[in-house]
């Protein structure tokens, strides 16, 4: 068998026809673009997280130490703690951009708002040093707009924008004041009456659910749809089979972000920021599977931990090629950038590498999920940028945990192992087809 079959093949010419629709599905794009733009807030707020919770913990203690932290939780306040209330209109934004609406700052503060109307107006609150809560009005509480309170903020996102494009197209609720009115006043005139209505709708909707059944759409999204979605995709299974098609599309020239970006790493990012505030909080870790352990102990070198390909190229590599590449592509490896691997080696359409590619990032991940709960290795508490070299990726990844560096080590070490019967394959393959 080699590459001519799936190039060939009409299996695989449509499953890649149908993974490329995926990818470009405006919705899924426009998540991909949204948490793209918000990821450096999140990496922000882990670089506090970290300098919070260990660095200062090195030279700080009592009320020195309490003072100083003062600037992590600030800094923690206006990243995870408003999480939902970031995600909404950032999803908005790029999705009525991505589908031509001249107005998408609109659609962005129509989201927010909408947000916020489905949010309780009262709530119970224990007051500090208090014992019992007490109900009070008027005031938003991080749980609601926070890293809980996330996945509604998406949910609500497109489903608002939706909404709101689909009614501004209406000509007979578009107010047109005439040519001489400056451009901004007449947009906002344009969209008045449909803004009226989408709130008036989103108001009576949250005031049926509060006063009929004593609850909020923000409750309902978290508990009967973000959750058991969360559970079931961030499972160890769940984590693994997903991430190991995004690889496997890889392997034919589909970027592995058509699944993992668009539908596993939003939850990832949600368990992620989840961690960072418990951690913050010095409170019980809640996620073993999150964005950081994935992309620290699945992504060594970028997709399919091609590290460990380049190493094992350099120990048993015999084809001149393949070595040149990996010369070249070593120094971007360390950094997790890998296209000159995917299309140089090359990975794509290379029968002799697709196992390995999808096979190590997968045992990666188990054996990092397996270590961190039998208790050989912390959780990952800090959301690191994923250009982080491998080694002090996991010691940044779990705020300090030097058994977290042994981990990713055997990883490695097994990465390269197994790379290798692979590399001597494809030496001959390579061989074999220039002699042809």
């Amino acid at each position: 068998m080699d590459a001519n079959f799936f190039q060939n093949s009409k299996f695989i010419e449509k499953f890649t026809i149908f993974a490329g629709k995926l990818g470009n599905e405006i919705h899924l794009r426009s998540l991909r673009d949204a948490f793209a733009t918000i990821m450096p807030l999140y990496i922000l707020a882990g670089l506090a997280v970290l300098v919070n919770n260990t660095i200062f913990k090195w030279f700080l203690d009592g009320s020195t130490l309490e003072a100083a932290q003062y600037w992590g939780t600030l800094i923690t306040n206006a990243t995870l703690n408003i999480s939902a209330l970031l995600i909404a209109p950032i999803i908005a934004y790029f999705l009525s951009q991505n589908k031509g609406f001249e107005n998408p700052l609109a659609a962005a503060i129509i989201s927010l708002s909408s947000l916020i109307i489905m949010m309780p107006n009262t709530l119970m609150i224990t007051p500090l040093n208090a014992t019992e809560a007490v109900e009070i009005s008027g005031a938003l509480t991080f749980s609601n707009i926070g890293t809980q309170g996330m996945f509604a903020g998406v949910i609500i996102g497109l489903v608002a924008t939706e909404l709101f494009i689909r009614i501004s197209h209406m000509k007979k609720l578009q107010i047109n004041l005439g040519d001489s009115i400056p451009p901004a006043v007449s947009k906002s005139f344009n969209v008045l009456i449909p803004i009226i209505l989408l709130m008036s709708f989103f108001a009576l909707i949250s005031a049926i659910l509060f006063n009929v059944f004593n609850t909020n759409l923000i409750l309902m999204i978290t508990t009967i749809i973000q959750e058991p979605l969360r559970v079931a995709t961030t499972s160890l299974i769940g984590c693994i089979i997903l991430y190991s098609l995004g690889n496997f599309l890889w392997t034919l020239g589909i970027h592995q972000s058509v699944i993992y970006s668009s539908i596993l790493e939003p939850l990832l990012i949600i368990n992620m920021t989840q961690n960072m505030v418990a951690y913050a909080a010095n409170e019980f870790i809640p996620n073993t599977i999150n964005v950081a352990l994935v992309t620290t102990f699945g992504l060594m070198g970028g997709s399919g931990s091609t590290i460990c390909l380049l190493i094992a190229t350099f120990l048993v590599g015999r084809y001149q090629a393949t070595k040149s590449v990996s010369k070249m592509a070593f120094v971007p490896g360390i950094f997790n950038i890998n296209e000159p691997v995917i299309f140089g080696y090359p990975i794509v359409y290379n029968i002799s590498m697709m196992i390995p590619f999808i096979l190590v990032p997968a045992l990666g991940i188990l054996i990092s999920y397996t270590a961190t709960i039998l208790n050989f290795m912390d959780k990952c508490v800090v959301f690191i940028p994923w250009t982080t070299p491998p080694l002090l990726s996991s010691y940044l990844a779990t705020a300090g945990d030097f058994r977290a560096v042994i981990v990713q080590a055997i990883i490695l070490i097994l990465g390269v192992l197994i790379y290798i019967p692979f590399v001597k394959i494809n030496d001959n393959v390579m061989k074999h087809s220039n002699n042809n």
